[in-house]
């Protein structure tokens, strides 16, 4: 069959990836075209638009930029409509896919869409978009199931993806990585400030100001494939370095992580590595947000999960240097380290097995 996938961002790349794998396994003479990054790219056949040159961040960044995303769209419509594919895959990334099922759906593309846009979170309203013009839709949250029946859709929970790639790493030495990149003998506190230029600026300058507090320990940036290693460059001093492309080995090999809400916290937790989330948006952003979301008691897929408070959570002023201070030292060490790598566990309990990625290969092959 002839694959049309579309994954927006550096998560989505990593699931489409490992689907793609799956359905390779399933259907040998599988061919693909694809709008995703570099693990997509591994797999085989065309990329036809990377991720970095889609990813825009919060409203005012999305509003300044729409004459490139409306750009996006066109293009994408119009290779879709020039290779007629079997079956168009949508991966998370909503604003953008959703007016592609619309236009899949009219061209008689079967759509399916694997992993949910968190519609639970805000614009409950798009479901209907959902309902209309996706044939099946696949989830990868718990509670996603529940959501989706509430609302007269039929969904897939088919595992989270996640368990699917940490469970397949192969070992590794914390003293040869810390050789392999050039890191002193010190424990490790790992820095995950986001994959967006605007977005990692920001979250490294309140991140690194508890350097003074923690000097028996050595600060490792964990840098994004969608931006250039010269960026990190003015951060980098003889206790705070650069590891890029290994962000699953730096932290296995950390004592505990600084980082930024999103997929991250929930890889973090699946690693076992104690950690606070961060957040701090602009300020007319974080106000829009604040407006839309809602019923929303989290921000991060650890709590969101849970259903309660597992990670700590620093939003916008809460986001300050002693709050950082003090939530770092109580997951060093203590009875909140304890607590948390026991939370971890039921975490992983909650998400399922492995194996997502070949039950939602098994999905799109019986449609």
């Amino acid at each position: 069959m002839k694959y049309y996938i579309i994954a927006g961002e550096a998560s989505g790349d990593l699931h489409g990836s490992n689907l793609m794998k799956s359905l390779k396994k399933k259907d040998p003479n599988a061919e693909f075209r694809f709008w995703g990054g570099d693990l997509m790219k591994e797999q085989g056949g065309t990329l036809v638009k990377h991720y970095r040159d889609l990813a825009f961040m919060g409203f005012l960044e999305v509003a300044m930029n729409l004459r490139t995303i409306l750009n996006n769209i066109k293009i994408c419509k119009e290779d879709i409509k020039a290779h007629q594919p079997d079956v168009l895959i949508l991966v998370d990334y909503p604003g953008f896919n959703l007016r592609i099922a619309k236009f899949a759906k009219e061209l008689g593309i079967k759509v399916i869409y694997y992993i949910s846009p968190q519609l639970w979170a805000w614009k409950e309203g798009r479901v209907e978009i959902i309902k209309k013009y996706v044939d099946e839709m696949m989830v990868i949250l718990p509670f996603e199931e529940d959501f989706y029946k509430k609302h007269g859709v039929h969904s897939h929970f088919v595992g989270h993806p996640l368990l699917d790639a940490i469970s397949s790493l192969k070992e590794i030495s914390i003293d040869n990585f810390k050789k392999e990149h050039g890191l002193n003998e010190k424990e490790i506190i790992a820095l995950l400030p986001g994959s967006r230029k605007q977005e990692v600026e920001k979250m490294l300058e309140i991140m690194l100001s508890v350097r003074p507090h923690f000097k028996n320990y050595q600060f490792v940036i964990a840098g994004a494939p969608s931006l250039p290693k010269d960026f990190y460059q003015k951060y980098v001093d003889d206790n705070v370095h650069f590891v890029s492309n290994k962000t699953y080995d730096l932290l296995r090999c950390s004592k505990a992580a600084l980082v930024t809400s999103g997929t991250a916290t929930l890889e973090t937790a699946l690693l076992n590595v104690p950690e606070v989330v961060c957040y701090r948006g602009s300020k007319i952003s974080y106000a829009i947000a604040k407006r839309l979301v809602k019923n929303i008691k989290y921000i991060s897929l650890v709590n969101l999960i849970m259903d309660r408070e597992v990670v700590k959570e620093l939003i916008q002023n809460d986001l300050n240097t002693k709050s950082l201070v003090d939530e770092l030292n109580r997951i060093l060490g203590g009875e909140k380290r304890t607590q948390l790598l026991k939370d971890y566990e039921l975490l992983r309990e909650k998400l399922g097995g492995s194996g997502a990625s070949d039950h939602a290969a098994d999905v799109i092959l019986k449609v």
